[in-house]
């Protein structure tokens, strides 16, 4: 696919939803199927990189994730400790910059050490961005920008939009363009909720573990038929 940078989403962000039910699907266990969609994740940014997305945001774990069965929890944490490692030749060989966003400090140790080994082991690459949101959520981000606007020194009376903008976990990606959820529901559920204001909404029936490059094609593809207007009028 030969990009086209008038028309191609700059930034782009997928909830990755659909992974336990593509499991119990098949009679698996849900571990199965975050196997199966790392896989899929994979696939799609290589996909992403070629079609000339200048930064993908992927929700690997939510902040509201951490409710969920503690074997799970713990499988899901220790699938992003090796996963990121593992897979440095990867991003090396398509310069992919890699990010995190969400809070540090309530993860793990070992996978804190690797978000940010593998963050500075990719800072000098120049390809696209692939920001992980890991321990993330939306309101979670907005408290955290505010904290750091007042820390800094900054006013209550002086607080405005630019000023929370500048305090977000990275102020130098670009307010989301296209926002994609796959899984077949029909909510944000707590996803760059700030950076998504203006963003178009792609919603797809399709499980995660099934999503293709063919899917994200088609993504893309509605996304160029739309008139984005911001609040005006054409």
């Amino acid at each position: 696919m030969t990009p086209d940078n008038r028309i191609i989403p700059a930034h782009v962000g997928i909830i990755m939803d659909g992974n336990g039910r593509w499991a119990r699907k098949r009679g698996l266990p849900r571990s199965s199927g975050h196997k199966e969609g790392l896989e899929t994740a994979k696939r799609i940014v290589a996909h992403a990189s070629d079609s000339g997305v200048s930064c993908l945001s992927l929700y690997a774990f939510s902040t509201e994730n951490w409710r969920r069965a503690e074997d799970e929890v713990n499988f899901l944490m220790g699938l992003i400790k090796t996963h990121l490692r593992k897979q440095y030749d990867f991003y090396k060989e398509r310069g992919l910059r890699v990010s995190h966003s969400g809070d540090l400090t309530k993860l793990p140790p070992k996978v804190r050490e690797e978000i940010l080994l593998v963050e500075d082991d990719t800072k000098s690459f120049t390809g696209m961005r692939v920001n992980l949101l890991i321990n993330y959520g939306g309101r979670d981000e907005i408290v955290r920008a505010v904290k750091r606007y007042l820390v800094k020194g900054g006013s209550p009376d002086d607080m405005n939009e630019e000023a929370i903008s500048s305090n977000l976990d990275h102020p130098d990606i670009s307010e989301l363009d296209l926002l994609i959820r796959t899984g077949g529901e029909l909510r944000l559920s707590n996803f760059l909720i700030w950076q998504a204001a203006y963003a178009e909404l792609f919603f797809s029936d399709v499980f995660w573990p099934d999503w293709t490059s063919k899917h994200l094609d088609e993504a893309l593809a509605h996304y160029k038929k739309r008139q984005r207007r911001f609040g005006g009028v054409t």
